[in-house]
């Protein structure tokens, strides 16, 4: 890739994307397939995935880069590498609350429809469902509670059973992640310039004119007369921020999640889909699911609480996921982020925790304990009807945010189905309004 140093003459596009996850990876897409010329900068790298520790940790564990410590000594995780958030995910499919979105002027039926007849996005056949996910379901069934399979963007005839990799970015190509759209971009001429840290956005007349970013060392700028922020729910306002188009300290939303975990003395597994099976509280605001992690993963927890007692028994040991719809709150500043739970989200968490457990007993769990919290998917930092507008365009003129710092609304759903509607509507929009 050709490196443009400072003084020299710019590259110009007709669009550029800030970020490749499923907001910024979906418009690259539908811009590219429309004949534009599109340049995707992303921070992190696009190196092949193998499915590995070190490389899953290189994504989303790095300290001020794709983790975060709040104050309360919650952890919150983003993924800063190609394809976003996504590589890292457990790939299930919830549809966004249409009426929310509706509410807004925004329409994303066709969007969702038309994303449903191209992705993989079904329940799991029951050769994939992991015996835990199976014990867990049970256990919730026997209780009376409305557990079913989750719609998972996997495709199921490439799927391993036994396969643990999910988490960490899957290297078998069976996960669908954001990738699957960025290639086709670039298919259709779209540029990728990976490990390229955008500095700030560029006004020119009061229009968003380009960006500046590093590469390789090197500070570089490259000009369009659309520029679409999709570094995720931290990111992207943080940008807005360091260009000087967002005044103070952006709230947020975290996804807060809880793992309680207990042991069964008749199963030896730890190798499966996590998140194959679960419920919604919609009215309550609380989800929960099985949440069978990596060893690693679930030692980290083990030890994050005390209970070192339970270290090796991850083959053992049943986990539930509990996520909350937690309350917008918190400030994202320049190189920091801070979020604590309010009483109300407190209380969620309770109740949800106490649902788990009494699963877990079904199951015929003991030692039974649970994680801290930590954030699943940040966002509604940059809502619809504040930060941007129906159309996801900012204050400056053809500048436009598409990922979940715009949902407008506190969440506590799997976001990557509803970026990737907002994506689909944004990029079909550009094309039809080239001077937005």
């Amino acid at each position: 890739m050709t490196t443009i140093h400072r003084s020299s003459i710019h590259d110009t596009y007709d669009a550029i994307l800030v970020g490749s996850g499923p907001g910024g990876a979906t418009v690259a897409r539908e811009l590219a397939r429309g004949g534009k010329r599109v340049l995707v900068l992303e921070q992190g790298s696009a190196a092949p995935i193998r499915g590995t520790l070190g490389q899953m940790a290189a994504m989303a564990a790095v300290p001020g880069k794709g983790a975060f410590v709040h104050s309360d000594a919650s952890l919150l995780v983003q993924g800063i590498t190609a394809g976003g958030s996504s590589m890292v995910n457990f790939a299930t499919a919830m549809a966004p609350p249409l009426a929310m979105f509706a509410a807004h002027g925004i329409d994303l039926t066709p969007a969702l429809q038309a994303l449903r007849d191209e992705l993989p996005m079904a329940p799991l056949p029951d050769n994939l469902v992991g015996p835990m996910a199976s014990r867990i379901m049970a256990g919730a069934l026997s209780l009376g509670l409305p557990w079913h399979k989750l719609d998972k963007m996997i495709r199921p005839q490439i799927c391993r059973s036994g396969c643990w990799r999910c988490v960490y970015g899957c290297p078998f190509g069976a996960k669908w992640t954001a990738r699957d759209f960025l290639d086709e971009a670039i298919g259709h001429g779209a540029l990728l310039r990976d490990d390229a840290r955008v500095l700030r956005v560029l006004v020119q007349d009061g229009r968003a004119a380009g960006v500046e970013f590093v590469r390789n060392g090197v500070t570089a700028s490259a000009m369009a007369p659309l520029v679409v922020l999709a570094g995720g729910g931290i990111g992207s306002p943080k940008l807005l921020q360091a260009s000087g188009l967002q005044q103070g300290h952006s709230a947020f939303f975290s996804d807060p999640v809880v793992a309680v975990m207990g042991s069964v003395d008749d199963l030896d597994g730890g190798a499966e889909v996590p998140m194959a099976a679960g419920m919604h509280l919609e009215a309550d605001g609380i989800i929960l699911s099985d949440l069978t992690l990596p060893k690693p993963m679930y030692q980290a927890f083990a030890t994050q609480v005390g209970r070192v007692d339970r270290l090796f028994a991850h083959h053992q040991t049943l986990c539930v996921m509990v996520k909350i719809r937690d309350a917008i709150g918190g400030r994202i500043g320049a190189r920091w982020v801070d979020k604590t739970l309010q009483p109300a989200d407190r209380a969620k968490f309770k109740q949800g925790i106490a649902l788990a457990r009494k699963v877990l007993a079904a199951s015929g769990a003991h030692h039974v304990f649970k994680s801290w919290h930590f954030a699943a998917h940040p966002g509604g930092s940059v809502r619809i009807g504040e930060g941007v507008d129906r159309d996801l365009q900012t204050a400056t003129p053809g500048l436009f945010v598409c990922d979940a710092s715009v949902i407008p609304e506190p969440w506590g759903l799997p976001p990557t189905l509803t970026v990737l509607c907002l994506g689909k509507r944004l990029g079909a929009h550009l094309l039809a309004n080239p001077a937005s």
